[in-house]
């Protein structure tokens, strides 16, 4: 279909801040990015669950799952990687125009697609948490295998081996360093900023 074609109708829905009243909270992205086996998924999930059991709306955005549905075509190509983080922006966006607290969770290794990310869903509605750990950390933890796959050439691509990772400005994110604290202090902390930025004025 031709681009001209497409007519969208956003002026004629219902707007976000009636879905944030229906739900007495303030919607935002938390995007958590870090080496595979950094703790991103398990913080996530400690997050997810707190929130829940205060009565908020949440959604949990996990790099395998959204890889082995909405974005199963892809590989890890600088072209694919790129347009897999555009794709999980835009679930995110409408998410977060639904007035649903999101948190993605993504290794999204390069600043470039972290900066892409923001700008998709939105500078002030995008909370960038870095969840840190070294390679030989992440090596020794090896949760999912992938770390000794990739050690003998049966994983390619691997990001922190043959592709690298772009740490961030330490300054201007929340650093969650997973070498240095437990998940749950880790989770508590993040908490605490997400409850800052939830409650409706």
């Amino acid at each position: 279909m031709r681009q001209e074609n497409i007519h969208p109708v956003f002026d004629r829905l219902l707007g976000r801040d009636d879905k944030q009243r229906l739900l007495g909270q303030k919607s935002l992205v938390v995007w958590l990015y870090g080496l595979s086996g950094s703790g991103k998924s398990t913080i996530a999930n400690l997050v997810d669950r707190a929130l829940h059991a205060e009565g908020r709306m949440t959604q949990i955005l996990d790099g395998d799952n959204i890889r082995s549905g909405l974005n199963n075509n892809l590989g890890f190509s600088d072209e694919d990687r790129k347009e897999n983080i555009r794709r999980i922006a835009e679930v995110a966006r409408l998410f977060l125009d639904a007035g649903v607290i999101t948190i993605a969770s993504f290794i999204t290794p390069k600043q470039e697609l972290r900066a892409f990310a923001k700008a998709a869903v939105g500078e002030k509605d995008f909370l960038e948490v870095y969840v840190k750990a070294s390679f030989e950390e992440c090596a020794r933890r090896d949760v999912k295998g992938l770390y000794a796959k990739a050690a003998v050439g049966e994983v390619k691509q691997f990001t922190g081996k043959d592709s690298g990772f772009e740490e961030p400005d330490m300054d201007s994110v929340l650093v969650l360093d997973t070498e240095k604290e437990t998940a749950e202090e880790s989770a508590a902390r993040l908490l605490k900023l997400i409850r800052d930025r939830i409650c409706l004025e």
